[in-house]
């Protein structure tokens, strides 16, 4: 049985390329990357590109995404030749809840947006994750106050495996300085002023002085953005 702990004292002061690259060895052929193909997910996809780790890349199809991210998709596939598994969320649940509540229904609430999040995003996630030991993603403390005690190995409880996210002490800056030193395809979006990408009706352009997670469901309190991948306990 793999231990949180032994797994942390491990990968201490590792960088992140470091960190993926034990990780894929020790969770062999258990293990996954979600990508939403934003700047931090384009940063893991290179990385684990570059140390020719054949992990198993995934990411979910809420119905509701911007056209760039289907575009930053294909761009991926053809640079670094990878099968990436797309996950959608199921049909009828997505009938049942837009015929109840209607199209839009995530503006009214902060209960209706997570209730679409559950449909559109968590349960396609809980799917994809069967059967792993542990899954990667692109979190970063500095990117929310919800994520602000993010750790680079940790257990999460909501779905009963590993959490790692090798980028979590990385800053904006850090980010971006490997996507231009190593030339990352990325995000149209990010050039237009979107630091975070999600659905195309939650997601918007911020200004100079806002927080980088001020696009994502703007009309909410910045304790409340989370759509339920991440448990923020």
């Amino acid at each position: 049985m793999k231990n949180e702990n032994d797994i942390r004292e491990q990968t201490e002061g590792l960088s992140g390329r470091e960190i993926l690259d034990y990780v894929a060895g020790l969770f062999d052929g258990k293990i996954a990357f979600a990508t939403s193909f934003g700047a931090e997910d384009q940063v893991l996809t290179d990385m684990l590109w570059r140390l020719g780790r054949k992990i198993r890349i995934f990411t979910l199809d809420t119905g509701r995404l911007p056209q760039e991210t289907y575009d930053v998709m294909e761009a991926v596939k053809e640079k670094y030749n990878l099968d990436i598994k797309v996950y959608f969320p199921d049909a009828l649940r997505v009938e049942t809840m837009v015929g109840q509540k209607g199209p839009n229904l995530f503006y009214r609430s902060v209960e209706n947006r997570k209730s679409c999040c559950q449909v559109r995003k968590v349960e396609p996630l809980r799917r994809a994750l069967t059967g792993l030991e542990a899954w990667i993603c692109g979190l970063r403390r500095e990117q929310a106050v919800t994520r602000q005690n993010i750790e680079t190995v940790a257990w999460d409880e909501q779905f009963e495996l590993f959490k790692i996210c090798p980028l979590a002490l990385w800053s904006q800056q850090d980010v971006w300085n490997y996507i231009q030193q190593n030339n990352v395809p990325y995000h149209p979006l990010h050039d237009k002023g979107y630091p975070s990408i999600g659905c195309a009706p939650c997601t918007r352009a911020i200004g100079p002085d806002e927080d980088i997670r001020a696009g994502r469901w703007w009309w909410e309190e910045p304790e409340h953005k989370e759509c339920g991948l991440h448990w923020n306990k």
